[in-house]
């Protein structure tokens, strides 16, 4: 059943984008040639109608290139939405490199730019909408999945916590296979129904969708028995390995001569064009950001200024990209003198001025890092730099958390838009911006971007 509604979804979304991209085209022919009134000559209506037989297929085509009929069940909104952009952006990169290849000079440019501002903005809409009766459908119990979990273990502890968070994924756990746990016991509400030696039987008497091995990293050697009746059912089966805290989420491999390697840290942003990317972002970035806030910066630096004596700013030492250690400025929100000594503030900690407690409270004293930025210190996103003095303590407790050090700090992360900020869990913490390391994209940078608008200013955790 699920495997036809999908087959359905798939050709409904087909239909739906083939008939948007087709009414994008119309329309931007209309605004064009008739709202506009613009001269068509000395192409004619036809020649248009010829294009428009092209570019719809290409465009469908486009669409699977970058991943927008896969399922919706865990795709994130950011990179459908991203995906979305992206697929516009090529088509109209390669209807322009066409239309010069066949130098026709004549076809409506502005006609292009406008079939590409409304089919970017009639297929973001159908995606947004399918995605909220998806998620309408699969809360009241419809669209449901059936899984059985092989093996309890931390990885399967991890599945049932992030199918419980998230019910619009349509998961329903039936049960779990493992043999040192008691039939009949649950665990995080999910019962055992027997050991891994029931698989063939419950495979044959009960219709599940989906197997999830999710074996202790001590039991492997039974993974050869389970893949092979999972296989023999035609069952689709998913791994999720027990080793997760070792290999990054999205691990790369290579294949050498039939043998696959799976690099043990994937770092997105080692990539010379990610790089490039990266650094053009934050460039371009901080210095809107500095014309933007320059009025609040200039009144925020003569409140500090008047309200107690000292310099305007406070620089810190932290450390950065590859261990190097750099001067970090912030508005200075101590008392003079006190502010450069080593160690967290306090709840009431004296040394914090009125003005001080204020702009750590909304983090307008970080605004000064832009210029870390624009030096290359920085990111505008990224993990946040901790002083050397606490580095050489965190190395020592916590697992990976030089690892951090593989990228530029940020003013803003990921972990921050998660509330982690101030005194909160630094393993927590390391979690979070080994995320983002591993899994850097562009639309993860936009996506962080906006949550700080919208949630990351004020530090709850700000004394």
């Amino acid at each position: 059943m699920i495997k036809n509604f999908q087959k359905f979804l798939n050709v409904l979304h087909v239909v739906l984008d083939a008939v948007l991209t087709l009414t994008a085209y119309v329309l931007a022919y209309w605004v064009q040639f008739h709202l506009m009134g613009r001269p068509i000559d000395p192409l004619s209506p036809r020649d248009y109608l010829i294009a428009m037989v092209c570019v719809v297929p290409g465009y469908l085509i486009l669409y699977s290139v970058f991943g927008l009929y896969r399922p919706k069940r865990v795709m994130g909104r950011i990179l459908e939405a991203s995906n979305v952009i992206s697929s516009n952006v090529a088509g109209v990169l390669i209807i322009t490199l066409l239309l010069y290849l066949g130098k026709a000079q004549h076809f409506s440019r502005y006609m292009i730019f406008y079939f590409a501002l409304f089919n970017t903005t009639l297929i973001m809409s159908e995606r947004v909408a399918v995605r909220l009766m998806l998620r309408r459908i699969r809360k009241n119990g419809k669209n449901q999945k059936d899984l059985l979990l092989i093996g309890y273990s931390h990885a399967a502890e991890g599945f049932i916590d992030r199918v419980n968070r998230n019910p619009y994924w349509g998961y329903r756990i039936r049960g779990i296979l493992d043999d040192n746990l008691e039939r009949g016991h649950e665990y995080k509400g999910i019962k055992v129904i027997g050991t891994i030696e029931n698989l063939k039987d419950i495979l044959e008497m009960a219709h599940m969708d989906e197997i999830i091995i999710t074996l202790s990293l001590s039991e492997y050697t039974k993974l050869g028995y389970v893949v092979k009746y999972c296989e023999k059912s035609g069952v689709h089966t998913k791994f999720v390995p027990d080793y997760d805290n070792i290999i990054p989420t999205q691990p790369y491999t290579e294949d050498l001569l039939g043998l696959p390697v799976i690099h043990i840290r994937h770092v997105p942003l080692n990539q010379p064009i990610n790089a490039f990317i990266k650094r053009t972002m934050d460039v371009v970035g901080s210095i809107v950001a500095l014309i933007l806030f320059s009025p609040l910066m200039i009144v925020v630096a003569i409140l500090i200024k008047i309200s107690s004596p000292g310099k305007i700013f406070f620089t810190q030492e932290r450390v950065g990209l590859h261990n190097r250690n750099f001067k970090m400025i912030k508005f200075r929100s101590m008392v003079a003198e006190q502010g450069a000594k080593p160690g967290w503030t306090v709840p009431d900690d004296p040394r914090v001025t009125k003005i001080g407690k204020w702009i750590r409270k909304t983090s307008i004293d970080e605004l000064p890092q832009l210029f870390n930025v624009l030096k290359g210190e920085m990111s505008l996103i990224g993990p946040r730099p901790e002083q050397p003095a606490f580095v050489e303590v965190f190395k020592e407790q916590i697992p990976r958390y030089m690892v951090k050090h593989q990228v530029r700090p940020g003013i803003t992360g990921w972990a921050q838009v998660n509330g982690l900020r101030g005194d909160t869990s630094i393993p927590d913490r390391i979690d979070h911006d080994l995320y983002y390391i591993e899994n850097w994209s562009v639309g993860l940078d936009l996506k962080i971007a906006i949550l700080t608008v919208f949630k990351g200013f004020i530090n709850k955790n700000a004394y």
